[in-house]
């Protein structure tokens, strides 16, 4: 049985755990594009999803900042679906045996400073920066922080 999520997204296999939901992948039905879905129980006691999506819109336009592609509900949860990342920098250290070179250090350290003077000068603080809150893009954008 396929299960869809707005109308538009076929939802596929757990790919992850969130601190307040699960993620699957995704495809959008029409283009064929991958994408990430976030599912949040509507009945949980602070529900967060919503939240997030609308900092998202909020920061829409910066680079390393990543497309909400819907946002709603479906049946008994919350829904965000969203552009899909690639692996977190906690994953490529652990990947690379938990030894960066001192310009992948420098590089990763330049995106990392810009996304968070860009949420800076949208007056937000993250509260919770961190190797895993940090996501490499995919394709054309696999250089690319989120």
């Amino acid at each position: 049985m396929e299960l869809r999520v707005g109308g538009r997204f076929r939802l596929g296999r757990k790919i992850g755990s969130g601190s307040f939901g699960d993620i699957y992948l995704g495809e959008n039905i029409a283009s064929h594009e991958e994408v990430a879905i976030k599912l949040e129980c509507v009945k949980t006691k602070h529900p967060q999803l919503h939240i997030e999506a609308k900092l998202y819109k909020l920061m829409s336009g910066g680079i390393g900042i990543p497309q909400v592609r819907w946002c709603g509900f479906e049946g008994e949860y919350n829904v965000m679906v969203m552009e899909l990342l690639g692996p977190s920098l906690e994953d490529l250290f652990n990947f690379c045996s938990r030894k960066f070179s001192l310009k992948t250090v420098l590089l990763l350290a330049d995106q990392m400073l810009a996304r968070i003077n860009y949420i800076h000068t949208k007056d937000f603080i993250h509260r919770d920066i961190k190797p895993d809150n940090f996501l490499m893009g995919l394709g054309k954008r696999g250089n690319l922080v989120y």
